[in-house]
């Protein structure tokens, strides 16, 4: 008489890693704890993950952490105050303002123009790309083609000139580096989709009567996303420097708001002598863009086929 193995509970280790999931909702939360360990085994980019989360309750959080107004300062006695002196942690600008408080709530700007930046780039190059992949012939060069002429001009030099044409602003930043930053993406889901357009899974979608959109949106477009995910992930560093160069060069945010590229642009007349004006924004981009990368390698691996399957 043999005595079977009860079942293991909901939501517990052994349900979650069960080679037999009851459901597709066990087999996704599965695949998201295989991920969650392998990505946990990595303590830099455990530290990136840190520091991208320290990022958006800073941001979301600036009125009540801020200590001082960002926008108004006090030239009589507070201009050009070394960090530490009379409160001002890290001391003032040329104009009397705290500069913690304009850094804190630079960060929201910061965040503001990834978010809205993955957002339209992510979406435009995976439909490029997968459509690009999957119909192939004339529709494949026509895309492609278009891909490349993006992907041959620099992409702070195509968003200097976008910005130039549309007028200094944050919304048209925002826009200019969006637009230059689509075209790695559609290549990247286009390799994906030609891996595996022939596959025998795609043929039985095709025999069961599936259209083609449905095809792509439903079965080729989610294999993708592991891939995309990373690749943004790893260009938030790129797309943060290049928000900071517009605004250094006065083409991103406008006075008063409190850019970390228009930061260092106010503070370079100070470099010499008042170091802390510039230094501080600079050593705010280097860590947050230290952070995105240590978190998109990490990603890279957690999801990599490769390192999925030893």
């Amino acid at each position: 008489m043999s005595i079977t193995e009860p079942a293991p509970k909901p939501y517990s280790r052994d349900w979650l890693l069960s080679d037999r999931p009851a459901s597709r909702r066990q087999a996704s939360l599965g695949r998201a704890y295989v991920v969650w360990r392998r990505f946990s085994e990595n303590r830099l980019a455990l530290l990136g993950l840190v520091i991208i989360l320290a990022l958006i309750l800073t941001a979301a959080f600036a009125d009540v952490l801020a200590p001082h107004n960002p926008l108004q300062g006090d030239l009589r006695n507070a201009r050009l105050l070394p960090p530490g002196a009379e409160g001002y942690i890290l001391g003032t600008d040329d104009q009397g303002r705290d500069i913690l408080s304009r850094l804190i709530h630079g960060s929201r700007l910061t965040l503001l123009v990834v978010v809205l930046v993955a957002i339209i780039a992510a979406p435009v190059g995976l439909i490029v790309g997968t459509i690009s992949g999957y119909a192939g012939g004339w529709v494949d060069a026509v895309l492609m083609r278009i891909t490349d002429i993006f992907l041959a001009f620099p992409k702070l030099v195509l968003a200097l000139a976008l910005v130039a044409a549309l007028g200094p602003g944050i919304e048209n930043a925002i826009l200019a580096i969006a637009v230059t930053s689509w075209p790695p993406y559609a290549r990247i889901a286009r390799a994906e989709t030609m891996t595996f357009r022939n596959s025998e899974f795609i043929s039985a979608v095709q025999l069961m009567g599936a259209s083609p959109f449905r095809i792509v949106l439903r079965h080729v477009m989610p294999l993708c996303l592991s891939s995309l995910i990373v690749r943004v992930t790893l260009d938030m560093a790129g797309i943060i420097l290049t928000a900071a160069g517009l605004g250094f060069l006065g083409l991103g945010a406008q006075p008063p708001l409190p850019e970390w590229g228009a930061m260092i642009a106010s503070g370079r007349r100070f470099i010499l002598d008042q170091w802390w004006v510039a230094a501080m924004p600079g050593f705010a981009i280097l860590i947050v863009s230290l952070g995105f990368n240590l978190l998109g390698d990490g990603l890279r691996d957690a999801l990599d086929p490769k390192e999925a399957g030893q």
